[in-house]
């Protein structure tokens, strides 16, 4: 093996740990938010933003090992804005079908037990 293709395989390798890190990370930072939001515990929430930091480092070594340009750094910032908005909207989306469904059950419980 040559040294242009000693550098390849270091890319490539490069390239795959930094892709496993945005999944990581990508994944911590969903996870932990969402348990934070649980537990009403603001430094859990402020913790999934530094998992959000490592994505972000994720994002910039893929794309420069494998050398991003043009379209390809287009979507790597669609990328770290969907990962950041994702576990936020899903949220909301929770907390409004959870209290939809709490309030079918009251009204459902109003109407059998009249008062």
């Amino acid at each position: 093996m040559d040294a242009a293709q000693a550098l390849e395989v270091n890319r490539i390798l490069l390239a795959t740990m930094a892709g496993a890190l945005v999944v990581l990370a990508g994944a911590l930072y969903a996870a932990v938010y969402a348990i934070g939001k649980m537990a009403e515990n603001q430094n859990l929430t402020r913790l999934s933003y530094l998992f959000y930091a490592v994505l972000i480092v994720g994002v910039l070594i893929l794309a420069r090992s494998l050398e991003f340009s043009g379209v390809w750094n287009a979507l790597a910032v669609i990328l770290l804005v969907a990962y950041y908005l994702a576990p936020q909207a899903i949220w909301r989306l929770c907390v409004g079908t959870h209290a939809d469904t709490e309030h079918a059950e009251a009204d459902q419980e109003s109407t059998r037990n009249p008062s």
